[in-house]
């Protein structure tokens, strides 16, 4: 009725359909409608039988044998079948299920096993135990063996709009489970801004791997979006992603996640080129286990597998019509980070329209090793709160113009600087050492020394609470920076005829810069 017919649909006191529409006309009838309302009945009743007569021949099949003639339909020339593309998806919807990412209790909220802040006590009380673990494990992949079946059913053939929807419908009808129904109903969700995000756990699952994948094959291919082209949705696929994770809390790296999707896809690579099974298990299991892994393809079509358990590489003849080599792993470090600035535009685009400045995101991903959603977020939400202060402001500004200097004298900090005046008898005496000659002791001016005692107590402050997640605690460590950074610029000259200040003023300017990174790169701010 709506997509089809342009009506409006129309619903009871309790909600449910209502027998009725309302449909528009451009003219004034003589009749007052009543012709208009017959012919829009007829057109309407005749739509309506047609789709009985799809859902009543769509029935007689079941959607695993429906999800069989998936083999047939070509996903994209570069990228195998469907039935490839299922097959991809189902290993990583369970995955993300055995890694404790979706757990049967709670979706999201969490750190993954590997991730290193992870405890013991803190997957114990989360993931659930093995039997309900592998139970939603197994919901997740059978929904996602057949969340792409009602493609080849008659009702989708004559309604594409519906694919998903009629899914839910047919699995629900076969009896199967009210989760793996819902799941494939709902797993392109969500497709647009104010679209509805999944919240169950196997649809969460389902809808995570089928959009990863899509965007790590495209890219493999090099099949990326470029300027206003987009002919595959990946943006959309992202910002999905990005719902999906931020919305429920996941604590999890994209980086993981991205490696977990090329896991799947390599794996089903060397199943089109007929790599022995047990291999592949092993290879598979090696690459879950983070080990080093490698491969290269020969000249005379072989592929080399290797893995740091292995005694010995295995040689593998390939064999797959068509199948074509796997990328080196120079070329998938490579699509990794694409993927990685690709999710990062993708999110400066989702958080505009929040009100989040697109430069205080480029100043906490520049850090590098922040890939966390739900963290980075969190911690450029309290950084954009800080830099709106006088405080933030100021030593903003203060840290510019520490780093023009720095980068003016082409000053690099030692590998291993002294935190001069912090320890030791130096610290003790007053006496601020020469950093570059290693002599010529000094006492440094009040100003200098005042910066000196600030840098000892900020630092360790702010780098703690970035390790703590208390980004509003780092952020107050470092506004006591901001009096005794004005101070030193007012008094003191950085450049001083005596190399040994000279030095050592560069290099406590070096340790403005290092205390102000350990949360956000300054440089990225636009200000």
């Amino acid at each position: 009725l709506r997509v089809n017919q342009k009506y409006f649909v129309l619903r009871d006191a309790s909600g449910k359909l209502a027998p009725a529409f309302i449909c528009t006309a451009n003219i004034e009838a003589k009749d007052g409608g009543a012709a208009i309302i017959a012919g829009n009945r007829k057109v309407l009743a005749a739509r309506l039988s047609d789709a009985r007569f799809f859902w009543e021949q769509d029935r007689k099949t079941s959607l695993a044998d429906h999800a069989k003639k998936l083999e047939r339909i070509t996903f994209h020339e570069k990228l195998g079948t469907v039935h490839d593309k299922v097959e991809r998806v189902a290993k990583l919807a369970r995955w993300l299920v055995e890694e404790g990412i979706v757990t049967p209790a709670k979706v999201g909220g969490h750190l993954p096993t590997s991730h290193p802040d992870a405890t013991p006590e803190m997957g114990s009380r989360l993931r659930g135990n093995d039997e309900e673990r592998e139970a939603l494990a197994a919901l997740a992949e059978q929904a996602a063996r057949l969340a792409k079946a009602d493609l080849v059913t008659e009702m989708v053939g004559e309604f594409p709009e519906l694919q998903g929807v009629m899914g839910g419908y047919y699995a629900r009808a076969e009896g199967l489970p009210d989760a793996v129904a819902d799941a494939i109903r709902d797993h392109y969700k969500p497709v647009g801004q104010g679209d509805d995000v999944p919240t169950a756990p196997v649809t969460v699952a389902v809808s995570l791997a089928d959009k990863l994948d899509s965007i790590l094959s495209f890219f493999i291919n090099d099949l990326k979006p470029t300027g206003s082209r987009d002919p595959f949705a990946l943006r959309r696929s992202a910002l999905g992603v990005i719902e999906l994770l931020t919305g429920q809390g996941f604590r999890l790296q994209i980086a993981a996640l991205t490696e977990a999707a090329f896991a799947s896809w390599l794996d089903a690579c060397f199943a089109i080129c007929d790599v022995d099974i047990e291999i592949r298990k092993e290879f598979r299991k090696a690459l879950n286990d983070g080990e080093r892994v490698s491969w290269h393809f020969t000249d005379d079509k072989n592929v080399i597998l290797s893995n740091e358990s292995a005694d010995r590489p295995y040689l593998v003849r390939t064999g797959g019509a068509g199948s074509g080599p796997a990328p080196s792993q120079e070329r998938v470090q490579s699509v990794l980070a694409e993927v990685l600035d690709f999710f990062a535009d993708r999110l400066k685009v989702q958080q505009r329209e929040a009100g989040v400045r697109h430069d205080l995101i480029d100043a906490v991903f520049a850090l590098g090793g922040e890939d966390d959603l739900v963290r980075l977020l969190a911690r450029v939400k309290a950084l954009q709160s800080f830099i709106s202060t006088e405080d933030g402001a100021n030593l903003l500004a203060g840290y510019k113009r520490a780093a023009n200097i720095l980068k003016k004298e082409g000053f690099e900090a030692p590998s291993a600087p002294a935190k001069a005046g912090a320890q030791g008898d130096e610290a003790q005496s007053g006496l601020l050492p020469s950093q570059e000659h290693g002599a010529g002791n000094y006492a440094p001016e009040p100003a200098e020394a005042a910066l000196i005692a600030a840098l000892d107590a900020a630092g360790p402050r702010a780098t703690a609470a970035v390790t703590a997640e208390d980004f509003e605690g780092a952020m107050a460590a470092l506004a006591t920076l901001r009096a005794p950074i004005d101070a030193f610029f007012d008094s003191v000259t950085v450049n001083d005829a005596d190399p040994a200040k000279r030095a050592a003023r560069l290099a406590l300017l070096a340790r403005v810069r290092e205390a102000v990174h350990a949360v956000a790169d300054f440089s990225k701010i636009a200000g």
